[in-house]
């Protein structure tokens, strides 16, 4: 059967096409600068046939039709029809309390996916977008939701809540809910099936750096806390985003520079984090050039990321009693060696030894950077959010035809 995959940005959709269960990807692409002058969209077909059309996209549904065309294209299609779709598979950001795993999509669940707009304002109205547009477009095709909170929502009250009044948390569900569920849950379970690991028995740490990053302690299979919280701002240090920040401190600069809220989020989602901090870029690879340039506030801003990756390992080694495999991935953590390796130096009191050799060589692909020695394993796994969502999808899809049977 053949599974769609799109991931719905605010002027953007990734999109790929799956062959499952073989799980072959028969074509990817990007509709990109939805609404904006200079809309494209980039395709490439399995084989390596590529095309790159560029005109007027208005909107996603406009972007979505697009798309489709050329899936179906004599010249670049990979299908023949439309009806050779079985399922469509999106990422949603933000579902809330309501889901604690990926939900074939009913009225119902769009309803609630609406109702969870005001948790992520800037990402779910797009997300939605695609799902109401494949619902006009493909009517009869089923629908999947894959929720990036869905995989943290086994995390204890303990860790989700906030030293707030409880009430607060009963009125508006102001709590920590985690964000990359997705990618934290495919690449712990693949790292133990390149390992040879029952996750069932492991105390994980995964950690997904890139220009949006965030930590998560998985025990036997389960997350169980994870550094983002209500807002993908807390934890780590980001491109743009503060990371943790004392609220205290917030509140002392709206009120020197008597910002008003929207400019004070501006500030803790766009200008802070390592582009704040540098004063040079948010991308990890112009502040490295920087640094060894002698950039003084590159290289401080380098060590406070690396700092802050292994403060949440050690810190989340304690609260699992432990750890047996740590896990990198994301842009910075499959292919920023020299981030990688500071992040874990200091660590080997908790068994943690890195073959710096190999280490150094692991640039985005599957490779043990760990000696044979160390008592936790560490290794590198390339995330494949897509590939996780069109399993689920096809998951959900064979279970709702083993329903209509019955």
């Amino acid at each position: 059967m053949k599974i769609i995959v799109l991931n719905c940005g605010s002027s953007s959709i990734k999109y790929q096409l799956f062959e499952m269960p073989s799980k072959n990807v028969l074509a990817k692409g990007l509709v990109d600068k939805i609404g904006l002058k200079g809309a494209s969209i980039k395709h490439k077909r399995s084989d390596g046939v590529e095309a790159k059309i560029e005109g007027e996209i208005l909107d996603h549904q406009s972007g979505i039709e697009y798309l489709l065309g050329i899936l179906i294209s004599e010249k670049y299609g990979s299908i023949r029809t439309l009806e050779e779709i079985d399922a469509v598979g999106h990422r949603v950001v933000h579902a809330g309390e309501k889901y604690s795993g990926s939900v074939y999509i009913t009225e119902e669940v769009i309803g609630a996916l609406e109702e969870c707009i005001d948790l992520a304002p800037l990402h779910n109205p797009p997300n939605l977008k695609g799902i109401y547009a494949m619902k006009e477009l493909l009517p009869e095709v089923p629908q999947v939701g894959v929720f990036d909170t869905a995989f943290h929502q086994t995390m204890p009250p303990k860790a989700y809540l906030y030293g707030i009044p409880y009430s607060l948390y009963e009125k508006y569900r102001v709590r920590r809910y985690g964000f990359h569920g997705t990618s934290h849950k495919y690449v712990s379970q693949r790292a133990c099936e390149i390992l040879g690991l029952d996750i069932e028995k492991q105390k994980i740490i995964t950690c997904h750096l890139g220009n949006g990053a965030s930590m998560a302690a998985i025990c036997n299979g389960k997350s169980v806390d994870t550094s983002m919280g209500m807002t993908p701002i807390e934890g780590l240090i980001m491109g743009t985003r503060t990371g943790d920040l004392d609220v205290g401190a917030l509140l002392f600069i709206a009120g020197k520079e008597e910002t008003s809220i929207q400019f004070t989020s501006t500030l803790v989602n766009k200008f802070s984090g390592m582009l704040g901090i540098s004063g040079v870029s948010s991308d990890m690879r112009d502040i490295e050039i920087a640094a060894e340039a002698g950039n003084e506030r590159a290289k401080v801003s380098m060590e406070m990321y690396q700092y802050r990756v292994r403060k949440y390992i050690g810190a989340y080694a304690a609260a699992m009693g432990g750890v047996d495999l740590i896990v990198f991935t994301g842009g910075i953590g499959e292919n920023d060696t020299i981030t990688r390796t500071r992040s874990l130096d200091g660590l080997e009191f908790i068994g943690v030894n890195i073959n710096e050799e190999v280490a150094l060589k692991s640039r985005g692909k599957e490779m043990l950077i760990s000696t044979p020695e160390s008592k936790v394993k560490v290794i590198v796994v390339p995330t494949d959010e897509e590939l996780m969502i069109a399993t689920d999808t096809y998951e959900i899809y064979e279970k709702l035809a083993l329903e209509s049977v019955d």
